[in-house]
């Protein structure tokens, strides 16, 4: 059929003209070359396919079919053949070519365009398809070819700018977690200067306080020496009790505000546990208890101070002690649990800790004792953070089990 060529021209102009490639609509694009290609060439069906690993999937169809989503294998068809040369390929009746490969079933005409990238990369086809036989003219070949070129560049296009999206993305959470992390580190360096700030203050405040209440507490005992009177006897007894109350809070404050410094040594835990555990024996809050003490056969050794964890391990025990009904035992055990840690474990078959006091356990200033200060616990969680260590504390029907976990030696 003959053409006016030079309004064939023009219609291919003002349909290259009219495509707008948006990187967010690129199968709404696909579609429009597609329909440009069937319309200027009065053929059938036009698709655009995306050719990998020899299969092809439809990006887009002048036609709407069942299955466009799905992939098709490309072995033995015409398409499989413009994949392979990386030519266009014309096929006017598929019946008397067999050998260029199988039509969708009801064609017989094919012209099949390669879609090649800047890099030379043949990425899938341009694929046109009539039901009649069809001779194609240079002229059609080209057209073809001119929205094989657009259609390649859109593709190629979209996938860079996948490509940037998800890298965008990933550099975003980058950037967030970069931030976060600067902000936690000045966040942490802060509290670091506050504390620092308040440990100095607490400790000039523990040194005016404690000179005056030294002198008060010399003043008592020697009004107690000097008096007879029950009555006052009894008051005095009480302000040196008091008094003395005081001194262990200034003691215990000072503790708390100074920097838990570690002068570490290597420590086997069982042969220096047992140490501790004789230290324990004379303290008023074990009389009358048991404290049984389950040693690893193997050595296990971490790296600590020796005094600091002796602290830890005497308030913690002092606590189990003062929880357990005179007559039970207190359990100390050593585990390993897992390769880089060890845990110290100190049970008692108390009264169980109440959730919403349990969640308070190693505050400052919190305290279920009546004479308790609060910091027992709070220094004891100082000590063992700088040892790079954890403080667990559980409590059930079973009793409360406190739980110190060290970093361990591997041997």
């Amino acid at each position: 059929m003959k053409r006016d060529f030079t309004l064939y021209e023009q219609r291919i102009l003002e349909s290259l003209s009219t495509l707008s490639y948006r990187t967010g609509d690129l199968k709404s694009y696909l579609k429009e070359i597609t329909l440009s290609v069937s319309q200027l060439l009065q053929i059938n069906w036009s698709t655009v396919t995306l050719c990998q690993n020899g299969f092809e999937q439809v990006l887009a169809s002048s036609l709407d079919f069942e299955g466009m989503d799905q992939l098709f294998s490309l072995h033995g068809s015409v398409t499989n053949t413009v994949v392979t040369t990386g030519q266009t390929l014309t096929v006017e009746d598929v019946r008397q070519n067999p050998e260029a490969g199988e039509v969708p079933g009801g064609y017989l005409c094919y012209l099949g365009v390669p879609l090649r990238t800047a890099q030379g990369e043949t990425i899938g086809t341009i694929c046109s398809f009539n039901r009649q036989p069809q001779q194609f003219t240079d002229s059609d070949i080209h057209t073809a070819e001119l929205f094989a070129e657009r259609a390649a560049t859109a593709i190629d296009n979209y996938h860079l700018y996948q490509l940037q999206l998800q890298f965008n993305e990933r550099l975003e959470a980058e950037v967030a977690l970069r931030t976060a992390e600067l902000e936690a580190a000045q966040t942490k360096l802060m509290e670091q200067e506050r504390l620092a700030a308040i440990g100095e203050f607490a400790a000039m405040l523990v040194h005016e306080i404690r000179n005056p209440l030294t002198t008060i507490t010399m003043g008592l005992n020697y009004a107690q020496k000097q008096l007879q009177i029950d009555l006052a006897q009894e008051r005095l007894a009480l302000s040196i009790s008091e008094a003395n109350r005081l001194n262990r809070l200034l003691s215990e404050l000072l503790t708390y505000a100074k920097p838990q410094v570690a002068k570490l040594e290597e420590l086997e835990l069982s042969t220096w546990l047992q140490i501790v555990l004789i230290s324990i024996d004379g303290l008023p809050e074990a009389q009358g208890r048991q404290i049984n003490f389950t040693r690893t056969f193997e050595p296990i050794k971490v790296l600590g101070d020796r005094d600091k964890l002796k602290q830890v391990m005497i308030n913690i025990l002092r606590n189990a002690c003062e929880a357990s009904p005179l007559g039970e035992a207190v359990d100390c055990e050593i585990e390993a649990l897992e390769s880089t840690f060890v845990g110290i474990r100190v049970r008692n078959q108390g009264e169980v800790i109440l959730p919403d006091v349990l969640s308070k356990l190693g505050r400052p200033f919190f305290s279920t004792k009546p004479q308790g200060t609060g910091l027992g616990l709070a220094i004891v969680n100082q000590i063992v953070k700088a040892h790079a260590g954890r403080l667990l504390i559980q409590s059930d029907d079973s009793g409360t089990r406190v739980t110190v976990q060290l970093p361990r030696i591997r041997t």
